[in-house]
């Protein structure tokens, strides 16, 4: 039972997913203090209000739910233009490449080794 949970923790996957989890909450720190210190102050300048927190329409507070769909956009932008676009353009430089050549297996090497001794004859 211990081995077969050990195996799965030890997966690569479930590695890099731990990292991803880790960095991805560093990234939402950063782009949050980004949102509300930078740019809901710009968009509330140009608004009149610097923080949409205190927005409200009736009963309804609607400001903190602004302030979380910015956020969201500035997070779906920063992955989208930092993460994916440089990642297809890699994907398809490596595409276009040739694939680089596989080491030869074991039966290949004896069979060149063959055919030298048979050119020596």
């Amino acid at each position: 039972m211990f081995k077969g949970f050990r195996d799965f923790i030890a997966r690569g996957n479930v590695l890099e997913l731990a990292v991803a989890v880790i960095i991805g909450a560093a990234f939402s720190a950063i782009v949050d203090s980004m949102v509300k210190d930078l740019i809901t102050p710009i968009i509330g300048m140009l608004g009149g209000t610097p923080d949409f927190s205190g927005l409200k329409i009736g009963a309804v507070n609607i400001g903190n739910f602004i302030n979380a769909v910015i956020a969201f956009l500035i997070k779906a932008a920063g992955v989208y233009f930092l993460i994916v676009v440089p990642f297809n353009r890699f994907a398809k430089k490596l595409a276009g490449a040739p694939p680089p050549p596989a080491p030869p297996t074991q039966s290949e090497v004896y069979l060149k080794e063959i055919r030298d001794a048979l050119v020596k004859r």
